[in-house]
């Protein structure tokens, strides 16, 4: 039997199952023939790229778009193979702008299954995630590395925006703190913001929080990286990576351990007026800072423990 055959016997099978989805309660796309044609598409080889590319554009017109992508057979295996087959570029860096852009259409449509309450679970479930450290690990900073790196911590941003420990289990149990903290560090502007938002969120966590604060090590490393990204913002501010930044700090500050380490490595751009005219047309911003320094200058942890914290050391 031909491919093309082949792929026409498992559409067929397939547009009937788009077709009951399609009709189903969920709310339709705009035009569901289109996105019919397009999922099965993803199947030929010949159509895949076009395919991709297309779903990606139009991505918000199908809002059942993640519910058909997961359960319509062959199609999220088919898109991992898009990921996997780029693996050996990565190392030494050989990976083209084509093949790249390539990659990041798949990863938008993973960013879609991602952010959808039906298919965050099993998208987790299935440790999808892990497919993308590969990506994360990376250092090289041509461009097609870096929209890599972007459009895979956008994966994981989708699913930090939920407030779910089980979300943030998953990313302290698979090492995804150092990947956050390497993209934080080499960047851009809007990788560093979506890394350092994706830490944010894991140690406003209590989990979360009680890993960073496990050991020195971690606790610095953190520290390290944030203070990084405070000394890229000085020629350049971002208020929004800033405020991601106060927001690590001020939550770390909860814990008496970390409290008392900030004490002396709080980047001193944070305490010399450094941010001011930045921060001058953000309220929000500018309180959130005030509640950094004050906390700082006080002597107590956010618990109201006194400065007692400062006596206390990792074990």
């Amino acid at each position: 039997m031909t491919g093309r055959r082949l792929h026409r016997r498992r559409g067929d099978g397939l547009r009937l199952h788009i077709f009951a989805m399609l009709t189903s309660e969920v709310p339709s796309p705009r035009d569901p023939e289109l996105v019919e044609r397009l999922i099965l598409d993803l199947l030929d080889p010949e159509l895949k790229g076009h395919a991709l590319s297309e779903l990606r554009k139009k991505r918000e017109m199908f809002q059942n778009l993640a519910l058909l992508l997961w359960n319509s057979f062959g199609i999220v295996a088919s898109l991992l193979q898009e990921i996997i087959v780029v693996y050996p570029a990565l190392s030494p860096p050989t990976l083209s702008l084509g093949a790249s852009n390539r990659v990041c259409n798949v990863l938008a449509l993973l960013q879609c299954i991602a952010s959808h309450p039906e298919t965050r679970t099993h998208f987790l479930q299935a440790r999808i995630p892990l497919y993308l450290c590969a990506f994360l690990e990376t250092d090289d900073k041509a461009k097609q590395f870096e929209y890599l790196r972007l459009t895979s911590l956008g994966v994981i941003g989708a699913l930090v925006k939920v407030d779910d420990p089980k979300i943030i289990n998953f990313l302290l149990e698979n090492e995804f703190v150092p990947l956050c903290l390497h993209n934080m560090t080499i960047g851009s502007e809007l990788s560093k913001t979506v890394a350092t938002f994706i830490t944010e969120k894991i140690v406003v966590d209590d989990a979360g929080l009680a890993y960073v604060c496990a050991n020195a090590d971690r606790f610095y490393a953190v520290g390290a990286a944030l203070a990084t990204v405070v000394t890229s913002m000085v020629d350049q501010p971002s208020k929004r990576l800033l405020k991601h930044v106060i927001r690590c700090y001020l939550r770390m500050s909860e814990n008496p351990r970390g409290f008392a380490a900030l004490q002396t490595c709080l980047p001193p751009q944070l305490k010399d007026g450094t941010f001011n005219s930045c921060l001058r047309d953000d309220p929000s911003g500018r309180h959130l800072h005030q509640q950094l320094l004050v906390k700082m200058t006080s002597g107590k942890k956010g618990g109201g423990a006194g400065n007692s914290a400062g006596r206390m050391s990792w074990g």
